[in-house]
């Protein structure tokens, strides 16, 4: 059962998820674990996947997405497609829980089609809520109800990822944070800190709680063909400039006979 932090945090993720995946074409789409937050719904590709973690402790097998049906059951390290195949990879979480989350990174890398994109969502080890579960002791003496972290998994940061992408040759296309509210059991008290949304957002939007970070994959010397079309009219252009140039040549000594 979600606590009330737990559905204020999935509803901001949701939310920039469908903003984040609605503008992004191709064929394939795939998710990476989390199948409770529903990172492709708001996409049109035709053919999208869940994978899930073989692990048999994953608590996420058993559940489902009925925006995307089929799933992929296996080992994040390993995926089980070709290379340059998929054109989005979305990981909500994934490298947190994920044994080796360097080499989960170079299997996406692997699968991702040139100019493929890479959406990664992730909670923020300097953001508010660290210091939260730091704090923890002191708070539960003064009375005041409070949520730490969810056990497991190792935070990566914002910076460090964003250095990792860049390592595996992605190029940053954009990220935020979210989630300004202290992690509290209560749903009136959330509700109270409702105002520091607006004000963490402007004044310390590294502090938050999470962030989504958004990369595509750039690949050195290749070059995009365009349209058949286009390549035949450019044909025509140089066909019809040889031609003009080499009538001109042959008028040119019979206007000086006649001269």
């Amino acid at each position: 059962m979600l606590t009330p932090t737990g559905r204020y945090l999935l509803a901001w993720e949701q939310h920039q998820l469908d903003l984040a995946v609605g503008d992004v074409f191709g064929f394939h789409a795939v998710q990476l674990g989390l199948p409770q937050l529903q990172a492709l719904a708001n996409n049109r590709m035709p053919h999208r996947w869940v994978v899930l973690d073989r692990r048999p402790a994953d608590p996420a097998r058993e559940a489902s997405d009925a925006a995307v049906p089929t799933a992929v059951v296996c080992d994040y390290d390993a995926l089980p497609f070709e290379t340059s195949s998929l054109d989005l990879v979305v990981l909500p979480h994934t490298l947190e829980l994920s044994r080796d989350p360097h080499h989960t990174l170079r299997e996406v890398e692997r699968v991702l089609v040139p100019e493929g994109k890479v959406i990664v969502l992730g909670l923020n080890p300097v953001g508010l809520w660290p210091l939260q579960k730091r704090c923890n002791g002191i708070r539960r003496r003064s009375g005041h109800p409070t949520e730490a972290l969810p056990p497991g998994g190792d935070l990566i940061g914002y910076w460090r990822l964003r250095d990792w992408l860049r390592l595996l040759g992605f190029e940053i296309e954009g990220g935020r944070f979210g989630c300004y509210r202290p992690a509290v059991r209560s749903e009136l008290w959330l509700g109270r800190y409702r105002w520091m949304d607006a004000v963490g957002h402007r004044w310390w939007p590294v502090l938050g709680g999470v962030y989504l970070l958004q990369a595509v994959k750039r690949v050195r010397g290749m070059r995009l063909i365009g349209p058949a079309w286009k390549q035949q009219q450019q044909a025509k252009r140089a066909r019809a400039a040889v031609a003009s140039r080499k009538q001109s040549c042959d008028a040119g000594p019979g206007d000086r006979r006649r001269g």
